[in-house]
C-alpha cells in the first residue's frame, strides 16, 4: 500500500504525459529550415539519403566520410536541392583525433556561413547555397589549433547525426580481437568524442544528438557479436547520458535510432544468402523517420518492417525501473556543480 501511495501517482503521471506529448507532436520540415546539421557516415546509403532531406528541407549541411570524391557529388546534389549551404569534410573515424577536429571544423564553417553574405568565407572543401551568394575559398582550421579555441570561433551547431559505421561482415565469432576493438573504436568510441566535442556547441543552441543503432543493440544476434557489442555500447552511454541531461537541466536532446533492415547496398551485400532480404525497409524513408525523431526530440526511434519491433523492444518495464532508481540517487551536489 505504501508502495502505491509513494510512487504509483508519479509514475502513472510521467507515462500519461510522456505518451500524451509524443501522440501530439507533429513534424514540420520549417523545423530543420536554416539549422546546423552533421551528419557522419554520409558518402551513401542511409547518411546520403538524410543530406538530400535536409537540402530540401533548407538546412546547412556538413557532411563527413571517407570517400572525399563520393562526398564532392553528395554536396553538390545538396546544392541542387536547395540546401542553405553545403561542406564536406573527408576522413576516418577510426582516427579519434580527426573526430574531435572534424567538429571544430565543422562548426567554424557553419559560423561563416551564417554571417552575412557580403562577408562570409567558405573551407575549399564546401560550397554555399544557391541564395544568390558565391563561392569563396577560405582557409581550413589548422591541425594545431586546440580544439577550445576552434569552439570558440565556431558559429554554434544545431543537430549532430551519428551515422558511421566499420566495414563488417556476418560472421561466427572466431576471437578476432582486431575486430572487436576497431568495431568498438569506430562505432561506439569516436560517437563519444564526437558528441563530447560538439556538446558546447549544442548547449549554446538547445540542440540535439541523433545516434543511429540497429535492433542488433537492442536484443542479441548471431554472426553479428562485435557489432552488436558496440550497438548495446551506444544505448548504455548515450541513454545514461541522457538522464543526466534530464538531471542537470542540460537541454540537448537525444535520439537513439533503432533501425531493422534497411535496404542500402552495404547491409544487402552484408545479409546476402544469411537473411531474406524480403521486406527490407526503404531507406529513403528511413533517413526521413531519423530526421524527424531528431527534430521532435524523441528519446528512441524504431524503424523496421514489422509493427512489433517498437512494441517488443521498447520495454516499459525498464523505463518503470530507470524511473524509480533515479529517486534513490542523491545528485545534489551534481545538480550544483
Amino acid at each position: 500500500m505504501a508502495f502505491k501511495k509513494k510512487y504509483l501517482p508519479p509514475l502513472l503521471g510521467f507515462f500519461l504525459a510522456y505518451y500524451y506529448y509524443s501522440a501530439n507532436e507533429e513534424f514540420r520540415p520549417e523545423m530543420l529550415q536554416g539549422k546546423k546539421v552533421i551528419v557522419t557516415g554520409a558518402s551513401k546509403g542511409i547518411g546520403e539519403q538524410m543530406a538530400y532531406h535536409l537540402a530540401k528541407m533548407g538546412a546547412h549541411v556538413v557532411v563527413t566520410a571517407r570517400s572525399k570524391e563520393t562526398l564532392k557529388k553528395v554536396v553538390s546534389h545538396c546544392l541542387e536541392l536547395g540546401a542553405a549551404s553545403a561542406h564536406y569534410i573527408p576522413g576516418t573515424m577510426e582516427d579519434m583525433t580527426f573526430a574531435e577536429q572534424f567538429v571544430a571544423k565543422a562548426g567554424k564553417l557553419m559560423g561563416k556561413v551564417a554571417s552575412p553574405p557580403s562577408s562570409s568565407v567558405l573551407c575549399s572543401t564546401g560550397h554555399q547555397g544557391a541564395l544568390g551568394r558565391r563561392r569563396m575559398r577560405g582557409r581550413v582550421l589548422p591541425q594545431t589549433v586546440s580544439l577550445n579555441i576552434a569552439i570558440s570561433l565556431a558559429g554554434g551547431l544545431d543537430m549532430l547525426i551519428l551515422n558511421h559505421i566499420t566495414n563488417t561482415s556476418m560472421n561466427l565469432f572466431s576471437g578476432d580481437i582486431h575486430l572487436v576493438r576497431r568495431s568498438m573504436e569506430v562505432n561506439f568510441l569516436s560517437y563519444v568524442v564526437l558528441s563530447a566535442a560538439a556538446l558546447p556547441m549544442l548547449k549554446q543552441s538547445n540542440g540535439s544528438i541523433v545516434v543511429v543503432s540497429s535492433k542488433a543493440g537492442k536484443m542479441s544476434s548471431p554472426l553479428v557479436a562485435p557489432y552488436s557489442a558496440s550497438k548495446f555500447a551506444l544505448d548504455g552511454f548515450f541513454s545514461s547520458v541522457r538522464m543526466e541531461h534530464s538531471v542537470t537541466k542540460v537541454n540537448v536532446s537525444i535520439t537513439l535510432c533503432i533501425l531493422g533492415l534497411i535496404n542500402t547496398d552495404t547491409a544487402m551485400k552484408a545479409v546476402s544468402g544469411i537473411l531474406s532480404t524480403v521486406g527490407a525497409s526503404s531507406k529513403e524513408e528511413c533517413a526521413l523517420e531519423i530526421i524527424k525523431g531528431g527534430a521532435l526530440r524523441q528519446e528512441e526511434v524504431y524503424y523496421d518492417n514489422s509493427v512489433w519491433t517498437a512494441f517488443l523492444l521498447g520495454n516499459p518495464g525498464r523505463k518503470i525501473l530507470e524511473f524509480l532508481s533515479l529517486r534513490s540517487y542523491k545528485l545534489d551536489k551534481f545538480i550544483n556543480n
